[in-house]
């Protein structure tokens, strides 16, 4: 029987994790994109995301087409029919003929996404990403929160919610995307501080952010250890799909399932209890934050340490350890069955 304990960082409490990761004060300006300050009307912008047409991503949208409203910036959003990193690849290979003065971007492989993005820098495009920490080729990258901090908050709830003991599995939307990995990486670490006796079965299942693939993976993980306790999604679409299998295995009582999603997915899994607690930042946001860091650049100024987006939870920029053109916001969330209905999207 899983327990329903209610462990959380408020988000002050996960500012202060972030802080310690906090390293010398950087800072991120225009580089050759730079130009002085270029009046909003005669600025377009392109976000591209890592697959059109999922919950996450259109509420992403939302983000980018307020952003377009409330500024006057040319802002539109650009998806792949799937998640392939080709194909995000040739979407921002079509814009470089259009000159956008900035693409911000939400890579599938932030490894795949260097060359074409140095060939937009080299061009005169600012490129901001976001889930892309570490990313050499972009102009900034601006992050929701430590991205070891959120893994070891999912692992903090889902170990007390698992008793402690047990084992659980963890989904990435792909090898290769380095924010999913961080949060799985970061859980394994809580797990192996404080959770002892919790072990994971393998090493990251890959979901190739599709929720059909989370639900037959899932199946499969049920199936070949009939004893797991707990699963840990990490895209978007994963605790919806791993939610399905455990319904339909009638498990809902017994295998606690946490991990990223949005209200409006997880909602009908969260009242059955078929998923527990759901993290997130909202997307919408996401999505303006890195448009207004594209802004600040593209008049000339630079992102540092403090920096305020004017995008809630992205008003005071944290500078990623060791990465010179990182920075983390402030904007993590959790839901559960019971402020599940606080949430409009």
């Amino acid at each position: 029987m899983k327990r329903r304990g209610y462990k959380s960082l408020a988000v002050a409490g996960l500012a202060a994790l972030a802080l310690t990761a906090c390293g010398t004060t950087g800072s991120t300006g225009g580089g050759d994109n730079a130009s002085g300050s270029i009046a909003p009307e005669d600025m377009t912008m392109v976000t591209v995301v890592k697959i059109a047409g999922v919950g996450w991503f259109d509420r992403m949208e939302v983000g980018v087409d307020s952003y377009a409203a409330r500024t006057g910036v040319d802002a539109r959003q650009q998806g792949a029919d799937d998640a392939s990193p080709e194909k995000q690849i040739q979407i921002i290979q079509d814009l470089l003929p259009q000159s956008p003065t900035a693409i911000t971007v939400v890579p599938n492989s932030p490894e795949a996404l260097e060359n074409i993005l140095t060939q937009a820098r080299e061009q005169g495009i600012i490129v901001v990403a976001h889930e892309a920490a570490g990313m050499k080729n972009v102009d900034v990258d601006i992050e929701a929160f430590d991205n070891n901090s959120y893994g070891r908050l999912i692992m903090e709830n889902l170990g007390d919610c698992m008793g402690g003991t047990g084992e659980y599995a963890a989904f990435v939307g792909g090898l290769t995307a380095k924010t999913h990995m961080d949060w799985v990486g970061g859980a394994q670490e809580y797990a192996d501080e404080n959770f002892p006796e919790i072990t994971r079965v393998s090493d990251p299942i890959e979901s190739k952010e599709d929720e059909n693939t989370a639900y037959q993976r899932a199946k499969e993980v049920l199936a070949k250890y009939p004893n797991i306790k707990g699963f840990q999604g990490s895209a978007g679409t994963d605790v919806a799909g791993i939610a399905r299998a455990v319904q339909e295995a009638g498990l809902q009582d017994d295998v606690c399932v946490m991990g990223t999603s949005i209200p409006s997915v997880a909602k009908k899994y969260l009242e059955d209890g078929s998923i527990d607690k759901a993290f997130f930042w909202d997307p919408a946001l996401a999505g303006e934050a890195m448009l207004a860091a594209a802004q600040i650049l593209a008049n000339g100024d630079t992102i540092k340490e403090g920096t305020d987006l004017g995008v809630e939870g992205y008003n005071s920029l944290i500078p990623v350890e060791g990465i010179a053109n990182a920075f983390n916001g402030n904007a993590s969330i959790i839901v559960d069955k019971d402020n599940v209905g606080d949430f409009d999207f």
